[in-house]
């Protein structure tokens, strides 16, 4: 095997938990669409299977919601804005709301972190000690917001006194992917709730659970009947009836770029209405000359391999500069083996399953490819253990530019290694891409880090540092990476319109 696939591939450092998984200490209270305020039925009566991806067994049996139920939570999110409280309760009573609701999800952050990990597969520390407590800033950001959003008097030549308003849309109807959850959810209901408006969301087929469970806090905090309605279901089927509801007058997508073409569409054939989306990504991982290896190593690990590579701005290409560049593929090979794998539940565990049977296939397709391309394979390459959807972490070196793995997003745990030479080379490899979401450089020279992060096409760059998420930072990207931005004082814009007012001034004092 190490003679046909290139140096020698030692154990990794893996959990026997794997095929004995822990069993989560917490009951499956809430499986139903939650619309109006109430727990209910689909329509149909379905429900869908949603699995553990430690087993593949059924966690339980949930709603599978429809072009009638989205129906249902439209109409209640209509009447919630439109005769309801919540867009005439002043900014201070909404954000009020949302404080209480952030005080009661940190509360229950290890019931909220163990049916994230259940449903999902990431590793129990990241949820309860990374996600939840951004989940939870999240949501006190922008309460903070809340009341303080306003427009502006404008100076206009002529006798007319000018205003601007910044007003809610009305219905939003949210879709959120299945990678995380939770810190989706806080992305765009958060924003949209704080801004005024009523929101539909339509969680992924994957991991419903989370999600409707933290809606159930968010009503314990007081939100009104109505405010927040969850449609569990499928894209084609729920997430297609919301994107071109007629009564949706503004819509948010996380997710893949070739659903999120599907959705513009489904929007602009219907009413028309705006749509943000944050979508796919090939980030480029730039190690230049001077770096410092083993700290460089460690970061590009950490921006590919993190949530099990599943997420769309890792750092899944790794461009590192030819003087450094066999130092670097021998300490990456050396960290991958070390990386821990195993039941997400264990203490210590760094890398949990992928999140299905189809997403495990999908980048086993894309290792094989990258070993009949002629890539080398450092480490991995294969399934780890017998049960779930666990991948060995798989390291690439001598990767090409025109090789499908260079070029795909993979969505897994399968870093890619390239030589580069200089500044204007690397330049031009990052950008030759249809993705621009985000960008990481590893340099000590100050130069070359202004020289990169202009250069670069991509929605954020990252110096030194990746995957930094505060909740005032804004994140979205550029070309089919997606438009509009989420998070910070730019993700307001996604929720609120302008309209100006202007009115007649007779015998002004001054203009």
């Amino acid at each position: 095997m190490s003679e046909k696939w290139g140096r020698g591939i030692n154990s990794f450092s893996t959990s026997a938990a794997i095929d004995e998984p822990i069993s989560p200490s917490i009951l499956i209270d809430h499986t139903q669409l939650l619309i109006n305020g109430q727990f209910v039925d689909a329509a149909s009566g379905k429900t869908f299977p949603t699995l553990d991806p430690r087993t593949g067994d059924v966690i339980a049996h949930v709603a599978e919601g429809d072009a009638e139920d989205v129906n249902r939570a439209v109409a209640a999110a209509r009447k919630a804005f439109d005769e309801g409280p919540w867009p005439k309760l002043t900014a201070y009573e909404r954000s009020r709301i949302m404080f209480r609701f952030a005080d009661l999800l940190e509360k229950h952050t290890e019931e909220v972190a163990t049916l994230e990990t259940w449903d999902n597969g990431k590793p129990y520390e990241q949820a309860a000690k990374i996600e939840i407590p951004k989940v939870v800033r999240m949501f006190r950001y922008y309460a903070g917001w809340a009341d303080k959003i306003h427009g502006l008097t404008v100076p206009a030549d002529g006798q007319h006194h000018v205003q601007t308003l910044h007003e809610p849309y009305g219905v939003t109807g949210l879709i959120i992917p299945w990678n995380f959850p939770l810190l989706l959810y806080s992305w765009k209901v958060a924003p949209a709730l704080a801004c005024g408006n009523t929101a539909v969301l339509k969680t992924a087929a994957q991991t419903p659970l989370s999600a409707l469970y933290v809606s159930k806090l968010f009503h314990e905090a007081g939100l009104p009947p109505g405010v927040l309605n969850v449609v569990s279901g499928f894209g084609p089927t729920a997430g297609a009836a919301l994107a071109s509801h007629m009564d949706v007058n503004k819509l948010s997508f996380t997710g893949s770029t070739a659903t999120g073409k599907t959705v513009i569409g489904l929007a602009s054939k219907s009413n028309l209405k705006p749509v943000t989306l944050e979508l796919g990504g090939k980030s480029p991982f730039i190690v230049c000359k001077d770096a410092d290896v083993d700290k460089a190593v460690e970061l590009a690990h950490s921006a590919l391999f993190f949530n099990q590579g599943q997420c769309c701005c890792a750092g899944s290409r790794t461009l590192v500069h030819e003087s450094v560049y066999d130092e670097f593929v021998e300490k990456a090979k050396a960290r991958a083996l070390k990386r821990v794998v195993g039941d997400p539940f264990q203490k210590g565990i760094e890398q949990g399953p992928q999140i299905d049977d189809e997403q495990f296939k999908k980048i086993l397709k894309y290792i094989r490819s990258g070993i009949e391309s002629g890539a080398t394979l450092e480490s991995g390459g294969e399934q780890l253990g017998s049960r779930g959807y666990y991948i060995q972490p798989t390291v690439f070196s001598n990767v090409q530019d025109d090789m499908l793995i260079a070029k795909d997003e993979i969505f897994g745990p399968v870093q890619s290694i390239s030589k580069f030479k200089d500044l204007d080379e690397v330049i031009q490899r990052a950008n030759a891409t249809s993705y621009g979401l985000a960008a990481g450089v590893f340099t000590q020279n100050l130069e070359t880090a202004n020289t990169l992060t202009r250069a670069l096409r991509a929605g954020t760059v990252w110096i030194n540092c990746y995957d930094i998420f505060d909740a005032a930072i804004p994140f979205g990207g550029f070309k089919m990476s997606g438009q509009g931005r989420e998070k910070g004082i730019y993700g307001l814009s996604s929720y609120l319109q302008v309209k100006a007012v202007v009115t007649p001034l007779k015998h002004p004092a001054w203009l």
